[in-house]
C-alpha cells in the first residue's frame, strides 16, 4: 500500500483482512511504497513519515504479526531501484503507455512524468525482486500482475530462467462504500478510518446516504441499494432481519445507522484498542520496520546476485 496516512474500511475489507489471513500459509512480504507515491504526491513531502507512520500502524493493529511477515518500506531496499532500472532496459514505451490506470490517472490527476509512466514497472520489481509465486490482488490489479509476467517472460528468454511468472492470488475484493456512497476513498473525503474514535465514527454513519426513496420511517426500502445495508452484510451478524425489516417498512433509517455504528464499533474495539497500545511505543514500530527490511534485504539481494549473473554484469 502507498503510505497515504490512516488506513480506512475499505483498505481493511479489501486487502488488509486477506493479508492477516495468508501470513500464516505463505512466505510473504508487506511493503509500504513511498516511492510509488511520489509519482502524484512529490511537490510536498513533509508528511511523509507521519504516514508511513500510520499506515504502519494499522498494519500491526490489524493483525500482521513482523515474526510471520516482513513489514517494511520499500525505499529501504534499494534492490527495488535496481531491478526496476534494468528491467526499464528490456520494457518498450509503448507497453507501458498502455496500461489502463496510466491511461486513466494520466487525464484524470494531469500526471505525466518519466516516474509515473514507469510506475507499472516499479510495481513489477517489487513483485519480482522476491521471486514471488503468488500476489494478493483485487481484480483491478490484473492488468499490472500481466505486465509483471510478461517482463519476467521476457528476462528469462533474453539471459535464462531467473524469475518465476507470478499469479495473482485473487480474493473477494469489495468496493466499500463511503459515507455518500461512492467507493470509500481518501481523496473523496467521505471515508472511516480504522483508527477512528467511536464518537467520530457514530457520526459519520449518522449522516450516511441511504435509499433516497424511503423518505419517511415506514416507506419500504431498498436495501440491497443502500450502502448502509452493504456495511451491515459486513458487520451485522444478522443482517438478513435487517434486510426484512428495512423493505417492509419497519425499520427506519435513524435507528438503521444508530445499530450499524454500534456493531461497526463493537468489530473494531480489539484492532483500536491495539492500536493506541502501539502508538505508545513509536520504538517498537520503526524497530519492526527495520528488521522487515533487513529480512527484505537479504531475500532482495540473492535476487540481485541472479539477475547480475545472469547479465554478465558481474563474473
Amino acid at each position: 500500500m502507498q503510505p497515504t496516512g490512516r488506513l480506512h474500511l475499505g483498505n481493511l475489507e479489501g486487502a488488509l483482512k486477506n493479508w492477516v489471513a495468508l501470513q500464516n500459509d505463505y512466505e510473504m512480504y508487506c511493503c509500504i511504497v513511498d516511492w510509488h507515491s511520489l509519482t502524484s504526491d512529490y511537490e510536498d513531502t513533509s508528511t511523509l513519515q507521519e504516514k508511513i507512520k500510520e499506515v504502519s500502524l494499522d498494519y500491526l493493529s490489524a493483525g500482521l504479526d513482523p515474526n510471520k511477515c516482513a513489514i517494511f518500506v520499500q525505499s529501504q531496499v534499494k534492490e527495488h531501484a535496481e531491478l526496476h532500472l534494468l528491467f526499464s532496459m528490456i520494457t518498450p514505451v509503448a507497453r507501458l503507455a498502455r496500461v489502463p490506470s496510466y491511461k486513466e490517472k494520466r487525464k484524470e490527476l494531469g500526471l505525466d512524468s518519466y516516474g509515473f509512466l514507469g510506475y507499472p514497472l516499479l510495481q513489477a520489481a517489487d513483485i519480482l525482486i522476491y521471486k514471488a509465486d503468488y500476489v494478493p490482488v483485487g481484480k483491478d490489479q490484473l492488468p499490472h500482475i500481466e505486465l509483471a509476467r510478461e517482463v519476467a517472460r521476457k528476462f528469462n528468454t533474453l539471459y535464462g530462467q531467473v524469475f518465476p511468472e507470478p499469479e495473482a492470488l485473487l480474493t473477494k475484493f469489495p468496493v466499500i462504500p463511503g459515507i455518500d456512497g461512492r467507493k470509500m476513498s481518501k481523496s473523496y473525503n467521505n471515508d472511516i478510518a480504522i483508527a477512528d474514535t467511536a464518537e467520530e465514527t457514530t457520526k459519520k454513519v449518522s449522516v450516511m446516504f441511504t435509499d433516497p426513496q424511503k423518505i419517511h420511517k415506514n416507506d419500504p426500502g431498498r436495501p440491497d441499494l443502500c450502502p448502509v445495508f452493504h456495511l451491515h452484510k459486513i458487520y451485522t451478524e444478522n443482517y438478513q432481519e435487517v434486510h426484512t425489516l428495512c423493505s417492509t417498512g419497519k425499520l427506519g433509517c435513524v435507528e438503521d445507522k444508530k445499530n450499524l455504528a454500534r456493531n461497526l464499533n463493537q468489530k473494531l474495539k480489539d484492532i483500536r484498542e491495539k492500536r493506541k497500545e502501539l502508538e505508545k511505543n513509536p520504538e517498537k514500530l520503526w524497530k519492526v520496520l527495520d528488521q522487515g527490511a533487513q529480512k527484505a534485504r537479504a531475500k532482495a539481494g540473492q535476487t540481485m546476485q541472479d539477475v547480475r549473473k545472469a547479465m554478465r554484469l558481474i563474473q
